[in-house]
C-alpha cells in the first residue's frame, strides 16, 4: 500500500523497537491489552513489529468483572488480537482482593498485574508490554504529589521494571488515538476512565485540563519530563538505601500467631509478604532521606499496599525510631502494622 505513514504510528514503532532492542529473535513478548486506545494502539504497533524481530507474540486480556459485559468487552479484545495476527491470545480472570487494605484502583491494579505476570511466568515470556503514556505519567505524578509520598513517588512509572515494558511513555494519548485511526481500529472506551469516583479519573478529566488550561499548553510533558529528571536522583538514593536495609536488617523470630518469621528479600506481586525486622539503632542515625525510603521499602517488602502507602504512614512509622516511649503500633495499608520493641523494629503482616 502507498501513502505517507502516519506520523504517530511511526513514532509509535520506533518507541517500540528501542523498547524491545535487548529481546532476542524467538523469544515470546505478549502485550497486556484491554481494548482501550492505548493498548489496542500498543497491540496493533507489536503486530507489526514482531514479526520483523522474528518474535513470538501475544496479547492477555485481564477480566476482572466488575462491570456488566466485561466478558463481552474482553473477547472482543481478544478478537482484535486475533485478528492482528497474534499468536497467542488469553483470556485471563483476575477477582480483586477487597480486603487487602488497598483501596479499589490499588486492588484492581494488583490484581491486574498478578495475572499478567502468572500469565507471562506460563508462556516464558522475555517481556510484558503496558500501554502507558505520557499523560498517564503525567497523572501518576501528580498523584504522587497530592500523596506527599516523596521523591520516588514523583519519578513516576519506569520504561523498563525487570518483565515490564513501557514503551508509550513518551507517546500521547492523542498519538495512539491516532494509531487506532490510521490502523481501523475500535477501541473500547472503559466508563470507570471517566468516573469522578476514582483518583486517576479525576485527575484526568478535570485536573489536568485545569492546569493546562489556567498554566498554558505543556502541562503533562512538563510533569513527565520532571519524573525523569527525578528517577535519577531516587535511583541513587534508593541504591544506597537498599545497602542501609542490608546494614540494619535483623531476623525475627516466628510469632506465637504462627505468621512466618521468614525474611523474604523480594516479593512478586501476589506472593505472600513476611515481617521485616530492622535494627533501630543503626536506622536511627542514618539521614533522613535515606531512613525514610529504609522504611519505605521495610513496608512495601512486609506487603504494604504500593499505591496507599502515603509519606503520613512512612512517618508515623519514623516516630517509632526518634519519639518512642512504648506507644501502640503503627497501621500501614495492606493489613501491614509496625511495632517496636526494644532496640528492634518489626513491620510485617496483621495476624488474622
Amino acid at each position: 500500500m502507498g501513502g505517507r505513514l502516519d506520523p504517530a504510528t511511526a513514532r509509535a514503532r520506533l518507541l517500540v523497537r528501542a523498547g524491545l532492542a535487548d529481546v532476542g529473535a524467538g523469544d515470546t513478548v505478549v502485550v497486556g491489552l484491554s481494548g482501550g486506545i492505548d493498548s489496542l494502539a500498543l497491540t496493533a504497533v507489536l503486530a507489526f513489529i514482531a514479526p520483523r524481530r522474528a518474535l513470538r507474540w501475544g496479547a492477555v486480556v485481564v477480566d476482572h468483572g466488575l462491570q456488566p459485559g466485561s466478558s463481552e468487552v474482553a473477547a472482543t479484545a481478544a478478537d482484535q488480537a486475533h485478528s492482528l495476527g497474534a499468536e497467542i491470545v488469553r483470556v485471563a480472570p483476575a477477582g480483586i482482593d477487597h480486603t487487602c487494605g488497598a483501596g479499589p484502583e490499588g486492588a484492581a491494579r494488583a490484581a491486574r498485574y498478578a495475572a499478567l505476570r502468572e500469565q507471562a511466568d506460563d508462556l516464558a515470556a522475555a517481556a510484558v508490554l503496558l500501554a502507558h503514556t505520557r499523560d498517564d505519567q503525567a497523572e501518576t505524578v501528580l498523584l504522587g504529589l497530592a500523596r506527599g509520598s516523596g521523591s520516588r513517588s514523583l519519578a513516576g512509572m519506569r520504561p523498563v521494571a525487570g518483565l515490564w515494558r513501557r514503551p508509550f511513555l513518551d507517546l500521547t494519548r492523542d498519538e495512539t488515538t491516532a494509531v487506532c485511526v490510521a490502523a481501523g481500529l475500535t477501541a473500547w472506551a472503559d466508563p470507570h476512565n471517566a468516573d469522578s469516583a476514582f483518583a486517576r479519573s479525576r485527575v484526568r478529566v478535570r485536573v489536568l485540563p485545569a492546569l493546562e488550561a489556567e498554566l498554558g499548553p505543556g502541562v503533562s510533558a512538563a510533569l513527565a519530563r520532571t519524573a525523569d529528571l527525578l528517577r535519577a536522583d531516587a535511583d541513587l538514593l534508593d541504591a544506597q538505601a537498599v545497602a542501609l536495609l542490608a546494614a540494619v536488617r535483623v531476623t525475627l523470630a516466628p510469632l506465637r500467631t504462627g505468621v512466618s518469621g521468614q525474611i523474604r528479600h523480594s516479593q512478586r506481586m501476589g506472593e505472600p509478604a513476611g515481617p521485616v525486622g530492622l535494627r533501630v539503632d543503626g536506622l536511627a542515625s542514618a539521614p533522613e532521606a535515606l531512613r525514610r525510603r529504609v522504611l519505605r521499602m521495610a513496608a512495601l517488602e512486609a506487603g504494604a499496599s504500593h499505591s496507599d502507602l502515603a509519606a503520613g504512614h512512612v512517618e508515623a512509622v519514623g516516630a517509632l525510631l526518634s519519639d518512642w516511649h512504648g506507644q501502640r503500633g503503627i497501621d500501614l495499608p495492606g493489613r501491614v502494622r509496625a511495632v517496636r520493641s526494644g532496640g528492634v523494629l518489626r513491620i510485617g503482616p496483621v495476624a488474622d
